[in-house]
């Protein structure tokens, strides 16, 4: 592939970005979805060569992304209202979880969270029922992080394929 080509660059450049979006999902500072899916819109729309196959490959991206984002909010939402988590809990566990990002590199976010759900569920139940509470919130973050990252392997893997039939 010649770099000077604005194709073979712009699909190098979308791949890097594609990469990066996966791996964002695993790193919550970085929006791994929408990563994923502006590669393979940048990759359809200045790519060159055939349009019709990339226009195709850019509205299953879209639609497989926006599918992804409602379901990641909707499915563990319902999970956690079914097990009686507030919302407020989940709040508090997401901000102790990015002062912990902050405090204790790699793992303070997660402990952050756990922390803070911990301690809103033990103030409102008690000793005895806070544990339980509070993991099912990690349950419902795990199946959240889940949809997203299928969302966001979809779509590289549909960009794979539109690489090679487009």
């Amino acid at each position: 592939m010649d770099l000077s080509d604005t194709g073979g660059a712009v699909t190098i450049i979308s791949g890097l970005v594609i990469l990066t979006g996966v791996l964002g999902v695993l790193v919550p500072v970085l929006p791994g979805l929408l990563l994923t899916w502006s590669g393979v819109l940048l990759w359809s729309l200045l790519g060159g060569g055939s349009g019709g196959a990339r226009l195709l490959v850019a509205v299953l991206a879209t639609l497989i992304a926006g599918l992804g984002l409602v379901t990641k909010f909707v499915w563990p939402g319902k999970k956690l209202k079914d097990t009686g988590v507030p919302a407020s809990a989940v709040a508090v566990g997401g901000v102790l979880g990015l002062i912990g990002f902050f405090a204790v590199p790699v793992i303070g976010l997660v402990l952050g969270f756990i922390l803070g759900v911990w301690l809103m569920e033990l103030r409102r139940l008690g000793s005895e029922r806070a544990w339980p509470s509070t993991r099912s919130a990690i349950a419902a973050v795990g199946l959240s992080l889940l949809v997203e990252l299928a969302a966001a392997l979809l779509i590289a893997v549909l960009w794979l394929f539109g690489l090679a039939f487009a």
